[in-house]
């Protein structure tokens, strides 16, 4: 059954969110007890696979048997068009998000009394931006503290085999500067159970949780620190954006939602929370403490190695009455995030092209962990000109850092296309002159194949026309049929029987 493609919207729970998925045919409810360990990866990995909708497990079961009374959400956004919907848009919107997203970062001032006009929605969102602070919050309607505060209470997933403990791996990670209060952070880090009431935070040393948490031990004093587990669709998706340095995602999620955030302050840190949160765990990351953390299971589709990180010890945890646990997998593509991560490639484009205007398009393909390869067609006017974009990009955002192989192709090449690219490498690209090589720069730490941790190469190969001293020999001209022709065909092409539709 076709479902029609709903209006925009703009959701203020997770609840209310997943509701209107059922409601639309795309999340089923499983009745059927379903073990924790395994099984619901298993079956979110199939659903995946489908394009499937979904999947609220209304009895999740740990190994002992016993069945949690707290419902588990996944995938939640494993198609494009529930991202889409998370935003707030309808489907195909993302375009028009992306520009907001673009004005946002760099603001033109208005050129006429008509730019003024068009300008106003951009000016209401900044204003959305500016959070509300409530005192009676949803996500506070129970509060565990001292040993009721106890993570097996809630029905955290184990992913793969060969793990070593339940792992949480929706968590949106709220951090503050300990000099300004308005310097927050959100982001989201995988955390492993360590015991009933600590957990080990895994942030990587460029991410904004780990530069907190860098200031706060300086001073030599325990970051305080709360942790949603759920949260409307606009905070989730405000969290993986490529935001501007410095632009709080609780305050941008307003932008987003098209109404200001509600926040509230934490019931046992001095933090602020979203006030529609199902689940907030509180509490504070050692100074000093670490644990081994690993091995488990990432989106480069291995196992990655054991290393320590700081331990976070809980205080407190709020919750719902009838609070959902939000979770997914990480895996080798497809899974939830490298869908999130086709869409955030629509994001990046214009933000990209305002800086470097000369690039027709851009596509970050999910089979290479999402960033780690690049397609990039150029309008190129002079020699030299894809080197210069190649380094270009490395350095404009934090996650072309990690991108390994940089493909500059022309823009009569689709980007999204590899059979268009695999024919520009194989008629455009000679090994001799369009390989550039870039040792022991900034890698993925997650990257084993790296020679270092967190050191490694780049490799940009410049599928291009070659033009001026960029080749001596007379360059090829493409094949092509004449307009007249194809015109002529396309209009007598129903008459021939021939079926489909005309190219």
């Amino acid at each position: 059954m076709k479902h029609s493609v709903p209006p925009a919207s703009r959701y203020a729970s997770l609840q209310e969110f997943a509701n209107e998925l059922e409601r639309r045919g795309r999340l089923k409810r499983i009745a059927h007890p379903v073990f924790l360990q395994h099984e619901i990866t298993e079956i979110h990995r199939r659903v995946m696979e489908a394009e499937g909708p979904a999947l609220l497990f209304e009895r999740p079961m740990d190994n002992s048997g016993r069945v949690h009374d707290m419902p588990l959400l996944a995938n939640v956004f494993g198609t494009k068009e529930r991202i889409e919907w998370g935003f707030g848009l309808e489907s195909g919107g993302l375009p028009n998000l992306a520009e907001t997203l673009c004005n946002l970062r760099d603001p033109q001032p208005p050129k006429n009394g008509k730019d003024v006009w068009d300008k106003l929605p951009l000016l209401k969102a900044a204003l959305a931006m500016r959070p509300k602070q409530v005192r009676r919050a949803p996500c506070q309607e129970i509060v565990w503290r001292g040993a009721d505060a106890d993570l097996t209470r809630l029905p955290i997933q184990g992913c793969w085999p060969g793990e070593p403990a339940p792992l949480i791996t929706w968590p949106l990670v709220i951090t503050r500067s300990p000099e300004d209060p308005n310097d927050v952070n959100v982001g989201i880090y995988r955390m492993q159970v360590l015991g009933p009431q600590q957990l080990i935070m895994r942030w990587l040393a460029h991410r904004g949780g780990a530069r907190h948490h860098l200031m706060w031990q300086r001073l030599g004093k325990d970051m305080p620190v709360a942790v949603v587990i759920g949260s409307d669709p606009a905070t989730l998706l405000a969290a993986v954006m490529p935001l501007p340095e410095g632009m709080s995602e609780l305050n941008f999620a307003g932008v987003l939602r098209g109404k200001r955030s509600e926040i509230t302050e934490a019931v046992s840190v001095p933090m602020h929370v979203p006030a529609n949160a199902e689940i907030v765990l509180e509490g504070h990351v050692s100074a000093t403490k670490t644990a081994e953390e690993g091995p488990y299971g990432d989106h480069t589709g291995y196992y990655n190695s054991v290393e320590a990180f700081p331990v976070m010890a809980l205080s407190a945890i709020s919750k719902r009455r009838d609070a959902i646990y939000l979770s997914t997998y990480t895996g080798r593509p497809p899974d939830e995030p490298s869908k999130l991560g086709e869409a955030m490639n629509e994001l990046f484009v214009p933000l990209v092209k305002r800086q470097l205007p000369e690039i027709a398009d851009l596509w970050l393909p999910s089979e290479a962990c999402s960033y780690r390869a690049m397609v990039v067609s150029i309008d190129k006017r002079y020699p030299g000109q894809a080197r210069r974009i190649m380094m270009a990009l490395w350095s404009l955002l934090p996650q072309f850092t990690y991108t390994k192989l940089i493909i500059a192709v022309d823009p009569d090449i689709n980007v999204r296309s590899w059979p268009d690219v695999v024919w520009a490498l194989s008629t455009r690209f000679d090994a001799s002159r369009d390989l550039m090589v870039v040792s022991d720069t900034p890698i993925d730490y997650l990257d084993f194949a790296s020679p270092k941790a967190g050191l490694g190469g780049k490799l940009g190969l410049d599928a291009t026309t070659k033009i001026g001293p960029e080749t001596e020999r007379e360059w090829g001209k493409v094949l092509g049929m004449s307009p007249e022709i194809t015109d002529r065909v396309d209009a007598m092409w129903a008459e021939l029987g021939l079926g489909g539709e005309s190219q």
